[in-house]
């Protein structure tokens, strides 16, 4: 049998908070953490294909539109799974605990968030190049 390796594919790359360029290294120097400080330490490179992590100055800024939309979609979600396992009613408070437990989950699922929004923000700016180790890594161009 050939030694191939298996490719992540880029949702899960993405979830794993993978290198999008190689999908083998590691983009956080930490363990997800509920210290948010410790949480955002990313490496400089790709220790696996060298690529930046911070490709320019003030990258990660358009993370807030992404982390946003994500908190967004998990809210609908949580609303969906309330309105059709418990269900919403205008005699009662179910809407309102269902605030109270959307609000709660968003919390617990901040710090993932955090790093999620990173990684599918850098791989929208760069791609999977299955020829890594023969090219070069991706920079922005300058303006």
């Amino acid at each position: 049998m050939a030694d191939k390796k298996t490719v992540r594919g880029y949702l899960a790359s993405a979830l794993t908070c993978r290198c999008p360029r190689c999908r083998e290294g590691k983009l956080f120097k930490n363990p997800v953490s509920i210290r948010l400080s410790k949480n955002t330490e990313m490496h400089e490179r790709c220790a696996v294909c060298n690529q930046p992590t911070e490709i320019e100055v003030g990258f990660y800024y358009g993370t807030g539109y992404v982390s946003y939309a994500t908190t967004v979609a998990i809210s609908v979600a949580s609303f969906i799974a309330w309105f059709v396992i418990i269900g919403m009613s205008t005699n009662d408070n179910r809407f309102f605990y269902w605030l109270a437990f959307n609000a709660v989950l968003l919390l617990l699922l901040q710090p993932w968030l955090m790093r999620l929004s990173r990684s599918l923000w850098i791989s929208w700016f760069v791609k999977y190049d299955p020829n890594w180790k023969k090219n070069s890594p991706v920079y922005l161009p300058k303006e």
